[in-house]
């Protein structure tokens, strides 16, 4: 390398800085001379992360939690100086509720998003039909898909295990992640593991049963058997941080201001590939600047936007990924004005209960220490891909919807000792069927463009983790591509 390179990244969320601390670690490493600034649209980076601490409360305005089993924001954390601030779920309500018929019934023991790990228990709960629970018993008895199509989860569902396993339990579990449509959400893109499970047994009831015998087998236990009692996601492989998710988003923002020009209320207009290999970004201030590289970390449709005009079919593709709204209505109340014993980590909504709020969340249940003795924070989720109409309402409205659904589902009297509404407009990717090869189109045609990397949660995944590790992974190709010259 010949004298002083550049990159620009764009979007000053979790992936934006990500990609910005990755690369003065690559930068440190490997002692080259690269400069690099991040522009961020708004007065604050970050995103929808965002921890408020009101009345003794750690209220959590975006994500609350990551999944540890993908690595990559434990060890970023790690690398951060948070490991000892690093918590873990609270063993003691490890279990979730669905409701039925109107009101909060606990999950199946062992049930894990799709599958019974112990079929007894959801054979002996309500939530379906005999005939319902036939279709389930008899899923070891369904051949498995030969066609390696990409399936929507409402097919793979019903093809498995019968339209009341899918409208009870799966929609309202898995749904409620994606906030999307099973009829869309691509199994590919989101539950690869089970589409694997039905590839390698034949069934994914048969692949529990030896995963179990190999278990008891060999002696090494595992997840094979949860604990009774345990049943919903797997949350004991869930964290979080003990003064709340943005300590690391802190902690993540003054490493990269120490190795980058930190640009707030700093909108890119527009990014222009130069006939000399740089990039040229246009800010709404009219303040122009040339990069050797580029790193879009914003939504897929917004990157589609900056790009348009010179890559129509990439941009055009970016287009194609569609995104959800959905807004959070956090809310702390005394116990002793609550009728049930909120005694998990939260309930989930099935969309043919024909409620107006997709799941509530006992966020002070989840983790310990979220809110003082004797009251407790709730975290409820209006709109996504099924219930679009009910974002739209004004706040008012929304906040009034909500306190009347806590009041019918949980028996919610009284006032709150505050409130908090979060909205997020077109947040959500929807990984629809198709999505991986979509994905797989988009990553041929960006890497014709030489130090460009697109980033972000519309690609490989939605989660924390895997918006960091987005991140590192578009800031390791821009800078590789500009250390080899």
């Amino acid at each position: 390398m010949n004298g002083t390179r550049s990159i620009a990244v764009v979007g000053g969320g979790l992936t934006g800085l990500a990609a910005a601390h990755h690369l003065g670690e690559l930068i440190e490493a490997k002692q080259l001379p690269i400069e690099v600034t991040l522009f961020e649209a708004s007065s604050r980076v970050g995103g929808v992360f965002g921890t408020l601490h009101i009345d003794g409360h750690i209220v959590e305005t975006g994500a609350d939690s990551f999944i540890t089993n993908k690595p990559w924001a434990a060890d970023l954390c790690k690398r951060l100086g948070l490991e000892d601030q690093l918590i873990s779920t609270n063993s003691e309500y490890q279990r979730s509720f669905i409701l039925y018929e109107g009101r909060p019934v606990q999950t199946p023991d062992g049930f894990e998003l799709l599958v019974p790990r112990k079929l007894r228990a959801l054979l002996s709960s309500p939530f379906l039909s005999p005939q319902g629970k036939l279709d389930v018993a008899n899923e070891a008895f369904v051949p498995p898909r030969t066609d390696e199509a990409d399936e929507s989860l409402a097919d793979f569902t019903r093809r498995r295990f019968g339209q009341e396993m899918l409208d009870r339990i799966v929609q309202p579990m898995v749904g409620g992640i994606y906030t999307a449509n099973p009829e869309h959400l691509s199994m590919q893109a989101t539950l690869p593991r089970y589409v694997n499970m039905e590839r390698e047994h034949g069934s994914l009831l048969r692949a529990v049963w030896q995963e179990r015998t190999s278990s008891e087998q060999d002696g090494s236990g595992g997840e094979m058997d949860p604990p009774s009692g345990i049943s919903g996601a797997r949350y004991g492989l869930f964290a979080s941080l003990k003064d709340g998710m943005s300590t690391l988003l802190d902690v993540l923002e003054q490493r990269v201001r120490s190795i980058a020009r930190v640009e707030l209320e700093s909108p890119v207009l527009s990014v222009a590939p130069q006939s000399s290999g740089w990039y040229r970004v246009t800010t709404s201030g009219g303040e122009a600047s040339t990069f050797d590289g580029l790193i879009l970390a914003l939504p897929a449709y917004r990157s589609g936007q900056l790009i348009t005009e010179w890559d129509t079919s990439l941009a055009e593709r970016l287009s194609q990924i569609p995104y959800a709204s959905s807004a959070i209505l956090v809310s702390a109340h005394n116990l002793s004005d609550i009728e049930h014993p909120l005694n998990a980590f939260g309930l989930v909504i099935p969309h043919q209960e024909k409620r107006k709020v997709l799941a509530v969340s006992f966020l002070s249940r989840k983790f310990k220490g979220r809110s003082p003795d004797g009251t407790i924070q709730l975290r409820t989720f209006i709109g996504g891909a099924m219930q679009p109409e009910l974002f739209e309402r004004d706040d008012a409205s929304l906040i009034a919807m909500v306190r009347e659904e806590l009041r019918d589902i949980l028996g919610v009297r009284g006032e709150p000792l505050f409130h908090h509404l979060a909205r997020y407009e077109r947040a959500m990717p929807q990984y629809h069927v198709g999505h991986l090869d979509l994905v797989a189109d988009i990553e041929r045609r960006e890497a014709e463009h030489r130090g460009l990397a697109l980033a972000g949660n519309a690609y490989r995944g939605v989660g924390v983790p895997d918006s960091v590790h987005s991140g590192e992974q578009a800031a390791a190709r821009v800078f590789n591509e500009l250390a080899i010259g």
